[in-house]
């Protein structure tokens, strides 16, 4: 019966009986962004100049389905211009590339996004402009591998059920994408709302994984989520209910919490590292990591994060790994 429920509250939340458009009765106007000049994801390929990509497809089918949007989908970062934008309410990248974006192409989308628009980024927006610092502080992260790859089923922590951003989707779900993780991340920036359960996922990593967050930037806002590698992904309804409450909630149809959450990542750090680390205690010390100050585990989160840097230097990580479970027990 749960799960019945849950699945007609998402065809609900998607129908466009249950959802309104904007208070005025007008349609935002959505322009998605799927160039790659690096890798290209099946999800953003087209068979042909004449054909939509899958998720091209999904998007533009979520728009109609919702009542919410109108979707231009374009494959060529020259389409977006100062005078482009002036119509354009979310810009959403699914974009590789690290010469994709011309400063000056920035610098207009960033004047136009303070201004009290949207920017969407999904999946590899942040394997984009890796080398270009207004980019990757704006997006809050830079691609940095993926140790859960597509075929595996990740089990994903919501930390705020309530959030508009977050709706329909419980405290905790799972889905079958591939995960990055990230460089040029400050857990001071952003709003992390969803992340792994590091304890439930089959890849485990001794450091936090976000998953999406949201912030916002000048008068705009920023929605950003990780998933959306797999084609499969774009047909499954609770990420296609996940999109959409983030599009909603970015262009100020929701109304939502959107200061940085730091200690959330402090917290969730230090839980991840304890389960995977401590080994059979590893459950107890997250426990007593839960009790400790903020500042605390503020400084716990940077050693966490040399013992990550350590790469294969085992006799740094072991130093590091044994310091940090001294800390905590």
């Amino acid at each position: 019966m749960k799960l019945l429920a849950r699945a007609f509250a998402l065809i609900v939340a998607l129908s466009p009986v249950a959802t309104t458009a904007q208070d005025n009765g007008k349609k935002l106007k959505l322009l998605y962004l799927t160039e790659s000049q690096g890798f290209r994801h099946g999800s953003v390929k087209r068979k042909s100049a004449d054909d939509l990509a899958p998720s091209e497809v999904a998007v533009v089918e979520l728009g109609k389905e919702s009542g919410q949007f109108d979707a231009e989908c374009t494959q060529d970062i020259k389409t977006i211009t100062a005078e482009k934008l002036k119509g354009v309410d979310v810009l959403m990248f699914y974009t590789t590339g690290d010469k994709l974006v011309t400063p000056e192409t920035w610098t207009a989308i960033d004047a136009w996004l303070k201004s009290g628009k949207a920017f969407v980024g999904v999946h590899s927006a942040t394997d984009t402009m890796k080398g270009f610092k207004p980019y990757y502080e704006f997006i809050n992260g830079s691609f940095d591998g993926h140790p859960w790859n597509a075929g595996e089923t990740v089990t994903i922590a919501n930390h705020e059920p309530a959030h508009p951003a977050n709706k329909g989707l419980g405290e905790e779900f799972q889905i079958k994408d591939e995960i990055y993780q990230y460089r040029n991340y400050d857990p001071k920036a952003v709003r992390v709302l969803y992340s792994l359960n590091m304890a439930k996922c089959k890849t485990k990593q001794p450091y936090h994984v976000p998953v999406a967050w949201v912030r916002e930037h000048g008068q705009g806002r920023l929605f950003y989520t990780n998933l959306g590698h797999n084609e499969s992904t774009w047909t499954n309804p609770m990420f296609k209910q996940h999109l959409l409450a983030g599009i909603r909630w970015a262009a100020g149809l929701e109304t939502g919490p959107a200061a940085p959450n730091p200690e959330l990542s402090y917290r969730e750090q230090a839980r991840a590292f304890c389960v995977v680390a401590g080994g059979e205690k590893g459950e107890a010390l997250a426990a007593k990591a839960e009790k400790l100050p903020a500042a605390t585990l503020e400084k716990l989160y940077e050693k966490i994060d040399q013992h990550r840097r350590a790469g294969k230097d085992a006799d740094r990580r072991n130093a590091l790994r044994d310091e940090i479970l001294k800390a905590i027990e």
